[in-house]
């Protein structure tokens, strides 16, 4: 289509082609119910009518319990919040959302500045002063070597180092944990959430809590899953595991809050679901560092010197996850839901064509809904060509071929006959003057020399694969020996009465003019007898039986012929 500004000012749609049937009617409204009832069950069951916003939140935790444990060489020891999730636990475990508490302990007490032996395995075990180097120290050490190999039990010397003393020798913590009471401490959790593109903000602590409610409530996960004061005991068991064996090493449990908010109208809804997990590999026997410790001190001074008192502390770290998505209804969202979701009725029209196309229905109809629904264009540079054979009853579209004869190229499709009109009309002229039709031979004579490809002995020969064709497609009988070829193609009367009915001022005076009008009309006639209307973008072609016997009937003066037959329509 040429550019042009007019072009901005018109309008193109799509041809529909309709079908009148009460079969696929059904059958389309049918389908077209199921996929708007699985759309309308998807908008509603995934909220895609609303708009979405994300949570922005912060949490604090308040840890509250007391514990009593008796240590070995030490005595009774009374743990309270600041001990077990005190500042010294806090600098070591500064995880933002997290809280830390103290399950089991390893004490080492009375530790001053002074020299002692190093402690296997991290202590070089020696012999003598030479095997030990002053001032080394690696990053498994617990001090500085002095450069002197000293006694360390009874089999083994150790190289000296100047450190706390005596310095921690016990590994592996206690069992059962020193603090496995802690099971029955309680943290309450403060969660405060915003979705910045609503203006919306809550908190886990709901408006309708009061101030009694909060002082006797506890989380439970069947009676009261609102509280936000959780037993750490009832954590660990929501997350499937076992506080007093988890109490021993120590360990990572996740507690997740997430809030699925719908903001519409009387539909409001924003509350907080929990759920707990552990984070952390739990079996000793499948990781090099189980469990979860560290080291903290508690500094005194005995006689003006100073003293501590080292603990390793195993314990369960608790970090808090919050994930939220809030929504809101959007007219927007539903447009473009809408719109994304009208590509589904294609599958109706899919399905149905491919339904069409099956054994369900005749080869007759199949070929009329292909004809009517799909309009083929060919490539300029592409030649299409029909032909039609004396003894079969269809036309045949084939590819023009500049190595194969035409009779011999294989048809790329076939299509019934469409009756031309015109020359019916032609017909039923020559039934009413009485014409005898009765199909008595021509005296047509073979020609000599008859070509290969042709079947009928009446062909002549060519060097043209497009013009070697024949009326046949086996041997007998040429077309042009039939009576109504006589009577429909080479008969002057009906050739010059066809002329005027088109031209009704032509002159038809003898002369080259007057035939070579006449042989054209005659192509014409052949094709509308032969072929009918033929195939969109094909172009007819004529037997060389049936061209030369109408040259011969109007030949040419000069003896040539600048018109091909298939030209002429």
């Amino acid at each position: 289509m040429p550019c042009k500004l007019l072009n901005l000012c018109e309008y193109e749609t799509h041809k529909l082609v309709r079908i009148q049937s009460v079969r696929l009617g059904s059958l389309k409204w049918t389908f077209n119910g199921v996929i708007l009832m699985f759309i309308c069950i998807m908008m509603l069951w995934n909220k895609e009518y609303q708009e979405h916003d994300y949570v922005v939140s912060s949490v604090t935790a308040k840890v509250k319990g007391v514990a009593l444990t008796s240590l070995p060489d030490v005595g009774d020891i009374v743990w309270d919040v600041v001990d077990y999730s005190g500042p010294s636990q806090v600098e070591y475990c500064c995880f933002i959302n997290s809280f830390f508490v103290v399950t089991n302990v390893i004490v080492t007490k009375k530790q001053r500045q002074g020299k002692c032996p190093e402690v296997p395995p991290y202590g070089k075990v020696c012999r003598t002063d030479e095997d030990c180097v002053k001032g080394f120290w690696d990053q498994h050490s617990h001090g500085v070597q002095t450069g002197a190999c000293v006694k360390f039990d009874v089999t083994r010397k150790t190289c000296e180092v100047s450190a706390w003393c005596p310095i921690e020798s016990k590994k592996k913590p206690p069992k059962p944990a020193l603090l496995a009471s802690a099971e029955n401490f309680t943290v309450l959790i403060k969660n405060n959430i915003r979705f910045p593109n609503f203006n919306f903000m809550r908190r886990n602590i709901l408006p309708e809590m009061t101030e009694s409610y909060l002082k006797r409530c506890q989380f439970n996960r069947h009676t009261d899953s609102s509280c936000p004061i959780f037993r750490l005991g009832d954590i660990v068991k929501e997350a499937k595991e076992n506080f007093s064996e988890m109490a021993v090493e120590g360990g990572v449990i996740g507690i997740q809050i997430k809030w699925d908010c719908n903001l519409d109208g009387f539909l409001r809804n924003c509350l907080p679901k929990y759920s707990f997990r552990r984070l952390d590999e739990k079996e000793s026997n499948r990781t090099l560092y189980p469990g979860l410790s560290f080291r903290f001190a508690r500094y005194q001074t005995e006689k003006g010197v100073e003293e501590r008192t080292l603990f390793k502390a195993f314990g369960i770290r608790f970090d808090v996850m919050v994930f939220g998505e809030a929504g809101k209804f959007s007219i927007i969202q539903l447009i473009i839901f809408i719109g994304s979701t009208l590509s589904y009725y294609t599958l109706t029209t899919v399905f149905i064509d491919w339904l069409i196309g099956t054994s369900c229905y005749s080869k007759e109809a199949r070929q009329n809904y292909s004809e009517k629904k799909v309009e083929s264009v060919q490539d300029r540079k592409q030649c299409i060509l029909c032909v039609s054979f004396v003894d079969e009853n269809h036309i045949r579209v084939v590819k023009k071929s500049h190595k194969k004869s035409l009779q011999q190229v294989k048809p790329i499709s076939v299509h019934p006959c469409k009756d031309d009109t015109g020359h019916l009309s032609a017909m039923v002229g020559v039934l009413q003057k009485g014409n005898n039709i009765i199909d008595k031979p021509s005296q047509v004579l073979p020609r000599p020399n008859r070509p290969a490809w042709c079947l009928c002995g009446c062909c002549l020969p060519s060097t043209h694969p497009q013009e070697q064709l024949c009326c046949r497609q086996s041997i007998g009988r040429c077309i042009t020996t039939s009576t109504l070829f006589e009577q429909l193609v080479l008969s002057r009367p009906l050739l010059e009465a066809v002329l005027l009915y088109r031209e009704p001022l032509s002159d038809l005076t003898e002369g080259e003019q007057r035939i070579a009008a006449l042989r054209n009309c005659s192509y014409r006639q052949y094709i509308s007898w032969r072929i009918g209307a033929p195939p969109r973008e094909s172009i007819p072609v004529m037997p060389s039986c049936s061209v030369w016997r109408i040259r011969e009937e109007y030949p040419s003066q000069e003896g040539e012929y600048t018109s091909s037959p298939d030209t002429q329509l």
